[in-house]
């Protein structure tokens, strides 16, 4: 079963449809740059209410590990994404401190970038930075590595990506807004659409 992750999580309203609808992840985006950005208090506010079967994935972009242990350790996050320029030094010194998988972001523009080597748990291919691009599908065709599938995604086209692709998870956030808040309707039909094509193909 293809996992889903709603990221960009940032309002009370968000976490009444997730609760609803109980995608596998969310994404809290500690990245200050970020327009989806959330600070650890409203974080730790909107876990509380969250149904505990969804789990909560902390974005961030060249972290201080400290604050990565803290957000852990106060159960805050139960995932890591990394978005920055960590490299497995960062990454195992981090995993030292923490026992919740990390999931590293690549950037995907070519073949070439498809020569991963990384130490984290889970890998997230992306066509970009936020600006809603696709991944090319053709450059995945021989990937034999479980990933989560970013990038452009929505519910117009995630039925055809799943076909394609079978990603070990999808990951959306702007596919889901509208005027740049999550929208219940796309958050609803997305997830509905993801477990359909699943049923269809068991």
């Amino acid at each position: 079963m293809t996992k889903i992750k709603l990221c960009g999580i940032t309002r009370e309203e968000d976490i009444d449809v997730v609760n609803e609808i109980l995608p596998d992840y969310i994404g809290f985006v500690f990245a200050k740059k970020s327009k989806r950005f959330i600070s650890c208090d409203m974080a730790k506010k909107l876990k509380s209410k969250l149904n505990p079967t969804v789990k909560a994935v902390g974005v961030f972009v060249n972290e201080n590990i400290e604050n990565i242990i803290y957000l852990v350790g106060n159960n805050i996050i139960d995932l890591v994404q990394l978005h920055g320029n960590e490299d497995n030094e960062y990454i195992n010194k981090l995993k030292n401190h923490i026992n919740v998988p990390v999931i590293k972001a690549c950037q995907i523009k070519s073949k070439a970038d498809m020569a991963i080597t990384t130490d984290a748990d889970f890998i997230l291919l992306d066509a970009g930075a936020g600006d809603g691009k696709t991944l090319d599908e053709s450059i995945l065709k021989d990937f034999d590595r479980n990933y989560f599938l970013a990038g452009g995604l929505s519910p117009d086209n995630i039925v055809k990506k799943i076909i394609a692709l079978h990603p070990f998870g999808v990951d959306v956030s702007s596919g889901i807004e509208t005027e740049g808040k999550k929208d219940m309707a796309k958050m609803r039909r997305f997830v509905k659409l993801v477990r359909e094509v699943e049923n269809e193909r068991n």
